[in-house]
């Protein structure tokens, strides 16, 4: 799924990265604990998040996640905002919870990463 389609489907606003919505997401996963991102999420996933500090960026840039997406209307600082800048991660922000959000991406097909098989 491309990173625009995933856009609509959330009806998110893009924060950076619009030059990048053409980017390939295989599947995504729903996290707050930057523990479990490091241990259980592959490369190449979206995240979806609430937290909206600069170690969502750096956890993301460390496990090589395509896209942050930050649920519940979330908005980044400035800071979070030029280290996704600096490093090429497409930062996207939704009004809808996570649930709801990872609901609506399973249903057009996206995978979880549990179920994501090359």
């Amino acid at each position: 799924m491309k990173l625009k389609d995933i856009v609509k489907i959330l009806n998110a606003e893009v924060i950076t990265g619009a030059d990048l919505l053409e980017a390939d997401i295989k599947m995504a996963c729903g996290s707050d604990l930057m523990s479990d991102v490091l241990s259980f999420v592959k490369s190449g996933s979206l995240l979806l998040t609430g937290l909206t500090n600069p170690q969502v960026v750096r956890t993301a840039e460390m496990s090589d996640l395509a896209a942050i997406c930050f649920v519940r209307g979330k908005k980044p600082g400035t800071e979070t905002i030029g280290i996704a800048k600096s490093k090429d991660i497409p930062l996207l922000t939704t009004d809808l919870p996570m649930f709801e959000s990872c609901g609506r991406l399973h249903r057009k097909g996206l995978s979880g990463c549990s179920e994501y098989v090359e």
